[in-house]
C-alpha cells in the first residue's frame, strides 16, 4: 500500500509573501500589494501624537494606536501603578498604598524625601503646607456636602405612619447659600495666608 503525502491544502500568494517579508524586515506598515483606483490620504503618526478621527481621540502608546479616554486622566489619579516612578521598586507593602494617594510615590521614597528635609531644616515647612493643603481638601468637601444639604427640598416628610406631612416655613436657602459661600471664602483666604507665612 502506497500512502499519500498530502502538501499544502493552500498556496501562498504573493501578498501573503510581501507581508511575511515586511514582518520580518520589521515594515509592518508598508503596503502588501498595488490597489488601482482608489487611494486615502495617509498620515504617519508617531510616538505620543493624538488626533481624532471620527467621533474618537486616539494616540501612539509603546507602538499601539490607542484610544484617548475622557477618564484617562482620573485613572491616573485614581489607579495605583506596580512600580514607583521614582525608584522602580514594586509597591507591594502595607504604606505604599496610602502614601502614593498623597505623594505618587512610596513608602521608602517618602521616608527618604522627608529624612532630606528634615536634613535641611525644611521639614517644618513641609508639613505645615501639607496640613494647609488637606485643611482646603476637607473645606471643599464640607461646603459641597452643606450645599447639598441646603439645597434639598424640604417640602415635605414622610412620617413613621406612611403619611406625607406638609410642614409651612423653612429655610432661606439663598441666605444660607451665600453666608456659606463668604465663609468659606473667609476661611480659605486665612488657611493661604498662614500657608504663605
Amino acid at each position: 500500500m502506497q500512502q499519500k503525502v498530502q502538501g499544502l491544502k493552500k498556496e501562498f500568494k504573493r501578498t501573503d509573501v510581501n507581508r511575511l517579508r515586511n514582518l520580518i524586515t520589521g515594515k509592518t506598515g508598508d503596503a502588501t500589494g498595488t490597489q488601482v483606483g482608489y487611494s486615502t490620504k495617509s498620515i504617519d503618526y508617531k510616538e505620543g501624537d493624538i488626533w481624532t478621527e471620527g467621533r474618537k481621540t486616539w494616540t501612539i502608546k509603546n507602538g499601539i494606536k490607542q484610544t484617548v479616554s475622557k477618564l484617562d486622566t482620573i485613572k491616573k489619579e485614581v489607579f495605583m501603578p506596580l512600580s514607583c516612578p521614582c525608584c522602580n521598586k514594586i509597591m507591594k507593602k502595607q504604606l505604599d498604598k496610602p502614601n502614593y494617594k498623597i505623594h505618587k510615590k512610596c513608602f521608602d521614597c517618602v521616608i527618604e524625601f522627608e529624612h532630606k528635609l528634615r536634613i535641611r531644616g525644611e521639614y517644618d515647612d513641609y508639613l505645615k503646607k501639607l496640613k494647609g493643603k488637606n485643611n482646603l481638601t476637607i473645606l471643599d468637601e464640607a461646603e459641597s456636602y452643606l450645599l447639598d444639604a441646603i439645597n434639598t427640598s424640604n417640602n415635605g416628610y414622610v412620617s413613621e405612619h406612611g403619611e406625607v406631612e406638609r410642614w409651612i416655613g423653612g429655610l432661606d436657602t439663598d441666605k444660607l447659600t451665600k453666608d456659606l459661600k463668604q465663609t468659606v471664602k473667609e476661611t480659605k483666604e486665612k488657611i493661604k495666608s498662614r500657608l504663605n507665612d
